[in-house]
């Protein structure tokens, strides 16, 4: 048991759309990663798909309804089963929290990121 510093461990790496395992409860990994760019749509069939900015601004495209744009220190939940992409004009500093072993990908045909542990 320990503290976990996040902007230490987000200064391991600069690559984005790569999260980084930094701890793990329940069967869940507490992933951090940058994002800059857009992700391409996909959906999670079985989760929930959890965000919190914890650097910069993060837009959410939502299939079917509008785009939810959120700054840092908000959180966003997309419903399982939602199409959705992430995108960020500038880089964002996000984490996440997924069961372990869910893609990042979702249904995308772009192949999940491994999930590295720092």
């Amino acid at each position: 048991m320990q503290a976990i510093n996040i902007a230490q461990k987000l200064s391991l790496f600069d690559t984005h759309w790569d999260p980084k395992v930094v701890a793990s409860y329940n069967n869940n990994d507490v992933m951090v990663v940058k994002f800059q760019g857009e992700f391409p749509y996909h959906k999670h069939d079985n989760t929930d798909d959890f965000f919190l900015v914890i650097e910069g601004q993060v837009t959410m495209d939502l299939e079917g309804a509008e785009s939810v744009t959120f700054n840092a220190g908000e959180l966003f939940i997309v419903p399982k089963g939602v199409v959705h992409r992430p995108r960020a004009d500038q880089e964002a500093k996000v984490l996440l929290i997924e069961p372990q072993g869910e893609p990042n990908s979702g249904d995308a045909d772009r192949p999940a990121a491994p999930k590295d542990h720092i």
